[in-house]
């Protein structure tokens, strides 16, 4: 299991840009934060989720 914004989910083995559009997130919008570190948008494609981490996805939004 993965933790991402607090839930588990059973998405271990997917790449994290995968996960991203399966949930529909405005991948221009958002900054990801992977077991700590941020997560460079370039390597969304690369970095493979795995049992144990934690991820936080933080979305901007617009608005005064």
């Amino acid at each position: 299991m993965v933790k991402v914004n607090g839930k588990e989910l059973p998405v271990e083995g997917m790449l994290l840009s995968e996960f991203l559009q399966r949930e529909a997130y405005p991948i221009d919008r958002i900054v990801v934060e992977r077991n700590l570190e941020i997560v460079p948008k370039q390597t969304y494609g690369l970095v493979k989720l795995e049992a144990g981490d934690c991820v936080e996805v933080v979305s901007f939004v617009g608005g005064g």
